[in-house]
């Protein structure tokens, strides 16, 4: 029975990292996949005859640079058209609003409905382009023992090295981002009900939260600490579909023997004597490994695929108690036209190639995310529209979207 350095139990994206990193450091590597495809949320699957489509997630931009250029991601089919315009949003009122990569244009679309937000909003920029490096650097730290014992104190100190080139104004910022809501945030800065809730999506979408729960301004510094190739706070369509991402991924890991087996569906996480040392597959075959990782979700691992007797019963409660419901809702669709804007008409236009928002205001998100918190489908949701077919035509048949 051939023995494994490590298991993956779980092929998304994440768990391909896991083993491309495992496989660069010469462990012997199995990847157990239950679909028959591997990329979990980031895949492009043909759900109508001739459309790919990225059924899960579809953009990037929090991809780590670092894992790229490590992975060669590019070398194995990597290629991402950076989204250009940023944004498009349309108000009840007639009027539209773009945010483009070009600073200066978006500074125009800000002063059609405040002189004072577009004067700001370099500033505004700046900070969130400054505190965002800060915590980038955290997502790759692990975090230190709480609460801290002894030496843990070093690790607590090279921590806050990492805050080094803020000042006392970034670091009361940094505080108000972690703590407070979107709109509060927001306020500070912007008057204008259009910028500002253009700019709060970034804060709610795919949270459990609305633009003024508290928590949701640092989800809106999260969207800005990505990039593409290379260039800070932009996002972009993945060519191929996100699938593209997952078997880039793969291919690099496999590059390095790292062994991929799809429709492996595990049963079973193996411990003895308090360790991980294998698993069982749904077929009853039994693996040997000397680490065993999951991909999958804590209630999914902790509480599924290994027996809670073998664990602490406080952790054991601590993961029942685990919130992981999720709030939004993804719609795909194939279309034989491009959608018309009574606020600006014409097709194919720039904002086909935007993130085109619906949702006129503040005060009507918060009361879509209402619905949303007690339990009901929103009646009045904040949608946001995208058409990866205007950077990738091949994604679906000619004349179509």
């Amino acid at each position: 029975m051939a023995r494994y350095d490590s298991i993956i139990v779980g092929g998304g994206h994440n768990g391909l990292v896991a083993a491309a990193y495992l496989a660069r450091a010469g462990r012997k590597v199995l990847v157990l996949e239950r679909r028959e495809m591997v990329g979990g949320c980031a895949v492009t699957e043909e759900i109508w005859p001739g459309y790919r489509v990225s059924t899960g997630a579809y953009l990037t931009s929090l991809l780590q640079e670092r894992i790229v250029q490590e992975l060669e991601l590019p070398r194995f089919g990597y290629k991402v058209d950076a989204k250009d315009p940023a944004f498009f949003s349309v108000f009840p009122d007639g009027r539209h609003f773009f945010m483009w990569q070009d600073r200066a244009k978006t500074l125009a679309e800000i002063a059609k409905f405040s002189q004072h937000d577009a004067d700001v909003y370099p500033a505004y920029e700046e900070l969130l382009e400054r505190l965002s490096k800060v915590v980038e650097q955290l997502l790759l730290t692990t975090p230190p023992p709480f609460p801290p014992r002894g030496m843990d104190f070093v690790d607590y100190l090279q921590l806050m090295g990492k805050m080094r080139g803020l000042n006392a104004r970034d670091i009361v910022a940094l505080v108000k981002i972690f703590t407070q809501s979107a709109s509060d945030f927001l306020d500070e800065w912007f008057e204008s009900e259009q910028v500002k809730v253009t700019l709060a999506t970034d804060g709610v979408i795919g949270a459990n939260g609305g633009p003024r729960s508290p928590g949701t301004a640092y989800i809106l510094l999260h969207h800005c600490m990505g990039g593409v190739d290379g260039h800070r706070g932009l996002w972009g369509f993945v060519r191929g579909g996100m699938g593209a991402v997952s078997e880039a991924i793969a291919a690099s890991a496999r590059a390095k023997s790292v062994e991929i087996r799809a429709n492996a569906p595990v049963a079973k996480i193996l411990v003895r004597n308090g360790r991980a040392c294998g698993v069982v597959l749904e077929s009853g075959e039994e693996i040997d490994s000397a680490m065993v990782a999951s991909n999958l979700d804590p209630k999914l691992t902790f509480l599924r695929l290994l027996d809670p007797e073998t664990l602490d019963g406080d952790f054991v409660r601590t993961i029942r108690n685990f919130r992981i419901e999720g709030t939004s809702c993804k719609i795909n669709l194939a279309l034989n036209g491009l959608p018309e804007f009574t606020a600006y008409p014409g097709a194919p236009g720039p904002h086909h190639k935007a993130t085109m928002h619906i949702c006129p205001s503040i005060e009507y998100v918060e009361r879509a995310w209402d619905d949303a918190k007690y339990g009901r489908a929103s009646e009045r949701p904040l949608l946001e529209l995208t058409i990866p077919t205007m950077y990738d035509p091949s994604l679906a048949p000619p004349g179509t979207a």
